[in-house]
């Protein structure tokens, strides 16, 4: 998210210092103009990944750089473990429509197939942040609740390896950038002539089985896309 990204910056330009503590709750929501529960997540995701870290008695502190920064919030996994009745936002379409071209090449389906979407719009502070669209070839469909206008509860790869015995291996992520038809405009609030990026997530089995492909869309004007990694 933003705010933990522009704190990170300060973390990393030497304006939040390891050692020292970063500004109070109060102090961030004032000098950024953000709600107090943005404030609270971007802390969190912060101290997840090691930038920060709570000590009794001193309040949030500066650790600084993670010696390897492991992106845990990468798209896939964010993709794959979300709690659909947990988060905030809004289940827009469950059906079963012809399989977008890209999504059939990744589930090896041919172009005319039909698959089950699970289309979900996530918001952030009442604004629009992400269109996740859930693919799943049919016939890892019965036997489940993906067709349910429903929000799950519990993440779809829980209910999928709970319900049909799979396993969830690995992750290929695919990113591009393109312009949103008129529909995907409309529910991300895009003016005219914004792109987004689009990050493929295609989730298979040990044997390289697709199970899963997610779409997931975000505005590209509000993204900044990082890595960190270690060369051998």
């Amino acid at each position: 998210m933003r705010l933990a990204q522009t704190i990170q910056g300060r973390i990393e330009d030497g304006t939040y210092p390891p050692g020292t503590r970063v500004p109070s709750e109060n102090q961030l929501v004032q000098a950024f103009g953000m709600s107090r529960p943005t404030v609270v997540r971007a802390l969190e995701l912060l101290k997840r990944d090691g930038w920060l870290e709570s000590r009794q008695g001193f309040g949030t502190i500066v650790r600084g750089r993670p010696e390897v920064v492991e992106q845990q919030d990468r798209r896939g996994r964010a993709a794959l473990t979300r709690d659909e009745s947990q988060t905030p936002g809004r289940l827009i379409e469950v059906g079963h429509v012809p399989v977008p071209a890209r999504v059939a090449s990744a589930l090896g389906l041919p172009k005319q197939a039909k698959v089950l979407v699970r289309r979900f719009l996530v918001e952030e502070d009442g604004e629009a942040v992400e269109l996740v669209s859930s693919y799943f070839p049919a016939g890892l469909v019965d036997g489940t609740e993906l067709e349910t206008s429903e929000a799950l509860s519990g993440s779809v790869r829980e209910h999928l390896e709970a319900r049909k015995k799979v396993r969830f291996d690995h992750v290929t992520e695919r990113v591009s950038a393109r312009l949103p038809d008129s529909g995907e405009a409309e529910l991300l609030e895009l003016p005219e002539g914004v792109p987004v990026l689009s990050v493929l997530v295609i989730a298979c089995d040990t044997s390289g089985q697709a199970l899963q492909v997610v779409d997931v869309l975000l505005p590209a004007d509000r993204q900044e896309l990082e890595d960190t990694y270690r060369l051998n």
